[in-house]
């Protein structure tokens, strides 16, 4: 069971949000708070506009509420006021949700706050899982079958991203490729390396991604998909090779840990699965 709080607004990024949501199986008992926040601070003093704006959230929320329904999925409507990036990211914590899940984009109108700032700011303070959601391209789904890739460094925020696809009930035909990223551990001296200490790094780097797909792999493993994996050696920031790898197989959804290795060793520190969330091609789960 999950409880997953769907914000959103009038723009074409909230109705791919819900068409997300509405499309993919869950847990049974699963519930979806549909939300959106009226921001009433330009317009206090004028309460028609006020109550316009709340109508028309009203309406959103009520409509999407019932798709999700139609798709037999547990669906509530709510409508709050405030600044939309405390208000979501308390509401998620006041309800104790699994899962947020928001369009990177939105309006720019009186109902707007799924705005790429307002987006940011959910993935990096919700105290809960973050998925911004985005279309497949034009894929549908249930066609070629669901593709999910788990980016992983060995950590504990990733093993917890690994777990989070486990148990939940995917699409038949899905497929999981587990990525990790080779990153040197380059010792606080003064370059240039020696040859044989540049060697030792690379082997080094290259075992603890093999570790870290072993790990991840054993825990996907047990949820009856298609398993692949992949180790990039790319000279390249994680930022760039996770979006970039997702892009070239054709990735309709991104998973990552919300932080990884601290020191030398990082991975997917907050930055990195920011990054990833806000500038990927398709939807992008940070998983805490």
């Amino acid at each position: 069971m999950m409880k997953i709080v769907l914000a959103i607004d009038s723009s074409a990024a909230s109705e791919v949000a819900v068409s997300q949501v509405a499309s993919r199986p869950w847990p049974p008992g699963t519930t979806v708070e549909v939300l959106s926040v009226v921001e009433p601070s330009s317009i206090m003093h004028v309460p028609q506009l006020v109550e316009r704006a709340t109508e028309h959230a009203e309406g959103l929320v009520q409509r999407a509420a019932e798709l999700l329904r139609q798709n037999r999925i547990q669906a509530t409507p709510l409508v709050l006021s405030g600044d939309p990036k405390a208000v979501i990211v308390d509401h998620a914590g006041e309800t104790k949700a699994d899962f947020v899940v928001v369009g990177p984009h939105g309006t720019a109108g009186l109902t707007r706050f799924l705005l790429g700032s307002v987006a940011k700011t959910v993935v990096r303070f919700s105290p809960c899982s973050v998925e911004v959601a985005r279309s497949s391209a034009g894929r549908e789904i249930g066609g070629r079958g669901m593709r999910v890739l788990l980016a992983t460094d060995g950590s504990d925020c990733s093993l917890a991203a690994a777990r989070s696809i486990a148990v939940r009930p995917w699409p038949s035909g899905v497929e999981v490729r587990v990525l990790s990223v080779v990153e040197l551990s380059v010792p606080l001296l003064q370059p240039p390396y020696s040859s044989p200490l540049m060697e030792t790094l690379r082997a080094d780097a290259m075992q603890r991604a093999q570790n870290a797909i072993r790990a991840a792999e054993q825990v996907v493993a047990g949820a009856g998909s298609s398993v692949s994996s992949a180790v990039s050696v790319l000279l390249d920031s994680p930022k760039v090779i996770i979006p970039d790898d997702a892009r070239q197989w054709g990735a309709d959804l991104i998973v990552v840990g919300s932080h990884g290795h601290r020191g030398i060793n990082r991975f997917l520190l907050g930055s990195v699965s920011e990054a990833v969330a806000m500038h990927a091609d398709c939807s992008v789960e940070v998983i805490r």
